[in-house]
């Protein structure tokens, strides 16, 4: 499995600036091997970002050594996919297709996709669910037609979004679409948030997991406030990598933490390595 850092984990000192250059040497020199990049509607790279601009991160993304393979995207807090509203949905595909595209001139492999919202402590919207399972299909479906076009991985994470709570019910969802691109991103932190086993899910979704977030929670705390450091929380680590080894899971794994602080970088690289010897 291959060590990499989300770039929302990154200082904002590094991710404001309209260059990858310094993110590049800041990711290297804490000894990450890789980067999991963003894409909003601003920012460095963004729904409006041209092919040139995209190849050219990439170029420089190569020459740095590191390892780029996926793109996080959270746009679906702003354009909720399965909105009660219609022309919020479909805005929200058109946003998520142009990040799609933008994912594949930047030489990466897979995109994070929340596939809609029900309730959330970080959002205001509220969709009955049923409804909002039905719409979330429409919108995968869609988005698919550009995620097979450009050869890219759509993958669907859950991120307190109140969906799909069992990986029993996430795994239908998921086979219930049948594209060879479409996967799961899975989130140790954030399932165990449900307060569920994250080892059980793993080994339940198998092979429908394309890409791995992890993360660590304070079951004690229960709310947003309960995420900390890696190995500071609950997550049963061992467990969840022996899972993850079962179901021959070899690709990145991101640490997306959250809020950033002078040392955070340093104390998720060793924490990582620790995780990974497990």
């Amino acid at each position: 499995m291959i060590k990499c850092i989300s770039y929302w984990s990154l200082p904002a000192s590094v991710t404001s600036k309209p260059t990858i250059d310094d993110t590049l040497a800041l990711v290297k020199a804490e000894g990450f091997a890789g980067l999991e990049l963003s894409i909003s509607t601003e920012g460095l790279i963004n729904v409006k970002s041209t092919k040139a601009q995209c190849e050219a991160i990439r170029k420089k993304i190569d020459k740095s050594g590191l390892i780029v393979e996926t793109v996080g995207v959270g746009m679906t807090w702003g354009v909720n996919p399965v909105s009660n509203d219609p022309a919020v949905r479909k805005r929200s595909v058109e946003l998520h297709a142009a990040a799609l595209q933008r994912t594949a001139w930047l030489g990466c492999k897979a995109m994070l996709f929340v596939p809609g919202v029900v309730k959330s402590p970080i959002s205001t919207d509220v969709v009955r669910y049923d409804l909002a399972v039905q719409r979330s299909g429409e919108a995968v479906r869609k988005l698919l037609e550009t995620a097979e076009k450009v050869g890219v991985d759509l993958c669907v994470e859950n991120v307190w979004n109140g969906m799909f709570y069992s990986p029993v019910e996430f795994a239908s969802f998921v086979d219930s679409i049948k594209s060879p691109n479409l996967g799961i991103y899975f989130d140790v932190g954030n399932v165990l948030g449900y307060h569920q086993n994250p080892p059980d899910w793993i080994e339940i979704l198998g092979k429908r997991i394309k890409r791995v977030h992890i993360k660590d929670f304070k079951c004690s705390i229960g709310s947003l406030a309960g995420f900390c450091d890696l190995m500071a929380g609950d997550v049963p680590w061992a467990e969840s990598m022996a899972a993850l080894r079962k179901i021959g899971y070899d690709k990145t794994v991101i640490a997306e933490m959250m809020p950033y602080d002078a040392g955070l970088l340093s104390r998720t690289s060793v924490a990582f390595d620790k995780i990974l010897a497990m």
